[in-house]
């Protein structure tokens, strides 16, 4: 999504909507072509300063509730899940967890595929929402 408005309602409803990204009009050309490569390859993008609030008010708006699917995930794909939703890409997390870069996309694709999500954006929506990943004091 593309907006003149950076109004956190936006945000959460573009993102709920199913967008893969939300940039303000007022970002400079290079990174708006660089938004529209990512997400045309399949990665998300968010603006810089949205990307903070997203995670406090889903923070603090997280679901205890039972998440359909996350008691499918194995335990290699939760440690996957928990790290892709604090920000960390396929190849961080491979050095993390002494696995190989294709190996975690393999989980990624399991993960989101078992919570029935579409994108990493999802993926980190739904883990502060129901409380997987806690926000950073």
């Amino acid at each position: 999504m593309l907006t003149t408005y950076d109004y956190d309602e936006y945000v959460f409803e573009a993102l709920r909507a199913g967008a893969s990204g939300f940039l303000l009009k007022d970002a400079p050309p290079e990174a708006l072509i660089a938004a529209v490569r990512a997400v045309v390859a399949g990665d998300t993008l968010l603006a810089p300063g949205v990307t903070k609030r997203l995670i406090e008010e889903f923070g603090r708006r997280r679901d205890q509730g039972s998440v359909p699917g996350l008691g499918d995930l194995t335990e290699r794909e939760l440690d996957v899940f928990r790290l892709v939703a604090r920000g960390l890409s396929n190849a961080e997390i491979a050095k993390q967890l002494h696995l190989g870069e294709s190996t975690i996309k393999t989980h990624v694709g399991r993960v989101l595929s078992k919570l029935g999500l579409r994108d990493r954006v999802q993926l980190v929506v739904l883990a502060y929402e129901s409380g997987v990943v806690e926000r950073a004091s």
